[in-house]
């Protein structure tokens, strides 16, 4: 099933499975959203929850049990149900499971929201405790949006832009893609991270919350095409797959929390910027992305 929002400047459709966006499309035919093709990266804008990544050995420890969970946690394929809706936002809900709770033992709600205004699309997340002892969690967001959108331009001439900042200082990653420490600082050419994390020898770019809390994508002539605000997120991923060839695609991605990393713990309370709701306890983080 899937749910369609519009208005003059924007067509949004979203998936049940997942709550995941399907399309973002302006009405001369832009396509901002990655597609999917299977031979690159079948997905598109998956949710992250209730981890963000893959954690070593796919383990956590929690109160002394050690779970396996996926990577990226259960949330990509998951039958939400759409609870309200009408062309400008749609409501989306997902509840714990006995099999989610086999992997995860916590009983919760997550209620995802999106709303369209003018060329705006806000993500707003809601997760909801229903344990009777403190749920501990991550959640991000993995946004595919297409580089080039036009004919004749090249991924090549795109770039991110993070206003504010001149260098970057990412997380290292070790070759089973778990983060290390920073160590160098690299220099931006008029601002502007080229669209590739092997420029920077790193499967994925891991970066603090830049200072504006935004993160743009620019053509070739420095145009804003996606701008990404991201008040609520303490961290940025940055990642294309690694092909020796244009993959078209750049997934721009708000993390609460920092992916599994060598100089954490195995607990799942050990994680860099692990979230904690108290019993009953709730709490909304939100993104927003615009399109030009």
């Amino acid at each position: 099933m899937t749910v369609t929002l519009q208005n003059d400047l924007l067509t949004v459709v979203i998936e049940d499975a997942g709550a995941q966006l399907s399309s973002i499309q302006s009405p001369d035919g832009t396509q901002y959203l990655w597609q999917g093709d299977p031979a690159i990266w079948p997905r598109r804008a998956p949710l992250l929850f209730p981890i963000i990544g893959r954690l070593k050995d796919s383990q956590y420890t929690l109160e002394g049990t050690t779970y396996t969970i996926p990577t990226h946690g259960f949330c990509r394929t998951a039958p939400f149900t759409v609870v309200e809706q009408d062309s400008r936002h749609a409501v989306f809900q997902y509840s714990d499971t006995p099999e989610t709770r086999e992997v995860y033992p916590f009983s919760f709600v997550l209620t995802v929201t999106y709303t369209l205004e003018g060329s705006c699309l806000t993500k707003t997340h809601r997760v909801e405790n229903r344990s009777d002892h403190p749920m501990l969690y991550e959640l991000g967001g993995h946004d595919g949006f297409r580089a080039p959108l036009a004919q004749g331009e090249k991924m090549a001439d795109y770039a991110i832009r993070l206003p504010g900042l001149e260098a970057i200082h990412p997380y290292g990653m070790d070759e089973a893609c778990m983060t290390t420490p920073k160590e160098a600082v690299y220099p931006l050419e008029n601002g502007r991270i080229p669209l590739s994390p092997a420029a920077y020898h790193l499967d994925t770019i891991i970066l603090d919350q830049p200072p504006q809390a935004k993160a743009v994508l620019e053509d070739g002539q420095d145009r804003p095409r996606v701008t990404l605000e991201f008040q609520d997120f303490p961290y940025l991923g940055i990642w294309t797959a690694n092909k020796p060839f244009d993959t078209g695609y750049i997934c721009i991605e708000p993390w609460t929390t920092l992916p599994d990393a060598v100089f954490v713990g195995r607990g799942l309370a050990d994680k860099q910027g692990i979230r904690t709701l108290e019993a009953g306890q709730c709490e909304e983080l939100t993104y927003t992305a615009a399109f030009t």
